[in-house]
């Protein structure tokens, strides 16, 4: 029997009941695309070998074929997942999260017009950035601040407006890379500055800057190496002896992830703060705004109103410019920071200084949720979790984790499982184990944590 024969015209399929719903619902072309692409697929399986049966099969069920595709085709793509990695700023996973009322001040914004450019009490047109520049000031100590859409293009405004098509002075030392291949040279290059490179890999004098300046000069670049240290025979300048000899230079510092609260107090290593760079004498400071602010995808400017007011007026400032959207969720966070009471409402800020002792508990909890399961055997294990995002490398905070381990199914196919959920849980894979670190599991996700795995591993 010719099978190819069998496969009916897309018109005919259309005749279904089923489909005809369809239409009431859905695009007739969008529709029309999927039938002809399931027929397709169906001549290449009869081409691959698929029997009779199987094609009467596929062609019984296939309004639901039809459904299915349509819902998969207009499904979300990017959609909320559980992080359960213990890496708190996961650069994959969208790194900070934000609190619920900054959720709430975007959605109060998106459904209605706004003020974002319009000043209410002159009756006129006003700039975006008045919106957080008074919170940042008030918070930074500095004159004046911006924000772009993040902290590459912070850089690489700064460097455009300050130092084009002249030298920007900047120790070898600091030549960074971050994320994406994005590196200090290449930005320099697109901003038409000339990379200036003093001292070495591990050192860097004082007199190597003083040296390095001349006529051509345009800024000097510190760049904080945050998603790396060099150790041993090291040595390096400080923004504030770089301020004593800079003489009218503008002296830009990159801060990367820039944080606003001493982590030292949390048992971290030093991290420097905004507050500290702007009082050292340095004139812009650029830094994220969602890495250890615990904000908004953003790159924010502080400093000097002399300088700050420059950058303002380049015209590359459009292309960079942030939305009604990041404005919001940085005004929350930034509230926060004002009100000291509610920063550790961050959750970044939240996951990076909770105690061990408080994860334990909650470990405890989710632990005995969990019991039960017949395809595992389950323990609480300490483990260490990361800051990520490129922030305090080679640095860990003690933690604790669930660790299950499969008896009838790999830790890989688990894992996989777990990932392919309606609700995707994110893991890591430790010794042939799952690790579901607490650190950066909400009390909220815990029942859906136990009641994905109990469906995957079954219960006694």
């Amino acid at each position: 029997m010719n099978l190819f024969r069998m496969i009916p015209g897309v018109d005919q399929v259309m005749e279904n009941e089923e489909i005809k719903k369809l239409f009431e619902l859905h695009d007739a072309k969008l529709i029309n695309d999927n039938i002809r692409t399931i027929l397709d697929e169906m001549r290449d399986e009869i081409k691959n070998g698929l029997d009779e049966d199987a094609l009467r099969e596929r062609l019984k069920n296939i309004d639901k074929a039809v459904a299915q595709r349509l819902a998969d085709e207009l499904n979300y793509s990017l959609r909320p997942v559980i992080n359960a990695t213990g890496v708190i700023i996961h650069t994959n996973l969208g790194r900070s999260k934000l609190p619920k009322s900054a959720q709430e001040n975007i959605m109060r914004l998106l459904s209605s017009y706004s003020n974002l450019e319009y000043d209410l009490d002159r009756g006129e047109r006003g700039l975006r950035y008045t919106h957080i520049e008074e919170k940042l000031k008030k918070i930074t100590g500095a004159e004046a601040a911006l924000v772009v859409n993040n902290n590459a293009a912070a850089v690489m405004l700064v460097l455009d407006t300050l130092s084009k098509n002249k030298e920007v002075i900047t120790s070898r030392g600091e030549l960074i890379e971050i994320g994406g291949s994005f590196r200090i040279p290449d930005v320099c290059e697109r901003s038409l500055a000339t990379l200036r490179e003093v001292g070495t890999t591990n050192k860097t004098h004082l007199r190597d800057y003083e040296n390095a300046i001349n006529e051509e000069t345009g800024a000097i670049l510190k760049v904080h190496t945050s998603n790396y240290k060099i150790l041993g025979f090291t040595e390096s300048v400080s923004a504030s002896e770089i301020a004593t000899i800079k003489g009218d230079l503008p002296l830009i510092e990159d801060l990367g992830s820039g944080v606003l609260i001493n982590l030292e107090d949390y048992g971290l290593e030093h991290e420097p703060t905004v507050m500290e760079s702007v009082a050292s004498g340095v004139d812009v400071v650029t830094f994220s705004g969602d890495k250890l602010l615990g904000g908004p995808q953003a790159g924010i400017i502080v400093g000097k109103e002399k300088y700050i007011s420059q950058i303002k007026k380049n015209q590359l400032l459009r292309a960079l410019r942030v939305d009604k959207m990041t404005i919001a969720a940085l005004e929350t966070i930034l509230n926060y920071y004002i009100d000291k009471n509610k920063t550790f409402e961050i959750p970044t800020i939240k996951m990076i200084t909770e105690s061990f002792e408080s994860i334990e508990k909650r470990a405890e909890k989710l632990f005995s949720m969990l019991e039960g399961m017949a395809g595992a055997e389950l323990n609480v294990v300490e483990t260490a979790s990361e800051v990520g995002g490129g922030s305090l490398p080679n640095q860990f905070i003690k933690s604790k984790a669930i660790e299950i381990d499969p008896k009838n199914i790999s830790a890989a196919k688990l894992e996989e499982g777990l990932r392919k959920l309606e609700v995707p849980i994110i893991t890591r894979i430790y010794k042939d184990k799952i690790l579901l670190d607490l650190r950066t599991i909400d009390e909220e996700e815990y029942e859906i944590i136990a009641n994905e795995l109990k469906g995957i591993l079954g219960e006694r």
